[in-house]
């Protein structure tokens, strides 16, 4: 689903992002990137979303060599990536119901069709009953919901998730990552980038540590203590 090989990633002469990166994972994964702040996490996600380019190296994601990919190609890979910011990106004097639909629209999708699924992703995400209030009226974990909601409405098949729960109470993280997990259920390769060293041990998937910008470890199924010690010598959660 998505390879990288010798991914380099820097900015102007002197300030190097990635370093060297070698990566698989497959499809229906559910894999965590974290690293002390600076690691490359961000930089990383933006490459999977062909928002940046590589320096060097291969990036294929569903056979596909981004690296390659024309302007004009680009649209067509982001409808399958569904992407989740930390300060949400929702439009404020957009109702929920706008915010989350405007996805659909975009691909000239009927509106009795938009409608039902709207309502079904919002039924998912505990919203359905304020599709009509504004964004700046919900709190922070309501908020998150509506970005997941429009993040996954397009049945993507990659989720990236920046930070996610980066600014909600350990509850609330609890809930996102809940419905992350019943997103990953359904087929959707989710990536969540996250310094939240509470959350990666709470959690038994996959976890990738960028240390400066390379891969420092690479994880599956560690047990809770091991994964404690590698995060607590990368300086995660600290």
């Amino acid at each position: 689903m998505i390879e990288l090989f010798h991914v380099c990633m820097r900015y102007g002469r002197d300030q190097q992002a990635l370093t060297d990166i070698n990566l698989k994972i497959d499809k229906g994964e559910f894999v965590f990137i974290t690293g002390a702040s600076g690691a490359g996490k961000t930089t990383l996600l933006k490459l999977l979303f062909a928002q940046e380019a590589p320096y060097t190296g291969q990036i294929m994601i569903d056979g596909k060599n981004v690296s390659h990919l024309k302007s004009r190609e680009i649209p067509a890979l982001r409808r399958r990536i569904g992407v989740v910011f930390q300060d949400f990106k929702l439009v404020h004097h957009w109702t929920v119901y706008q915010n989350v639909a405007f996805v659909l629209e975009l691909s000239g999708m009927s509106g009795r069709e938009i409608q039902r699924r709207v309502w079904q992703a919002l039924k998912m995400v505990r919203l359905h009953h304020k599709m009509e209030s504004y964004p700046l009226k919900l709190s922070g974990g309501e908020q998150q919901r509506v970005a997941i909601a429009r993040a996954f409405i397009a049945e993507p098949a990659i989720l990236l998730a920046d930070e996610p729960t980066g600014n909600l109470d350990f509850d609330i993280t609890q809930e996102i990552m809940k419905l992350f997990t019943e997103i990953n259920i359904r087929g959707t390769t989710v990536v969540v980038a996250t310094h939240d060293r509470a959350l990666l041990e709470s959690m038994s998937k996959r976890v990738i540590i960028l240390d400066q910008g390379r891969i420092g470890s690479d994880g599956h199924d560690e047990s809770s203590l091991i994964r404690a010690g590698r995060l607590a010598r990368h300086g995660i959660g600290e």
